[in-house]
């Protein structure tokens, strides 16, 4: 599930960088994306599934 809304907001990062669209509000979602990434690595990596 967090890999795919990750998928989606690279790709409209993406979308938004070559059309020009959303201007800020995509490179924050982006960034957001970026530290729920990091979180989940970072909280998953101390336990055992």
């Amino acid at each position: 599930m967090l890999w795919t809304i990750v998928v989606i907001l690279v790709v409209l990062w993406l979308l938004g960088l070559l059309g020009h669209i959303g201007g800020g509000l995509i490179h924050i979602l982006l960034v957001l994306a970026l530290i729920v990434i990091v979180y989940n690595v970072l909280t998953s990596r101390g336990g055992t599934d």
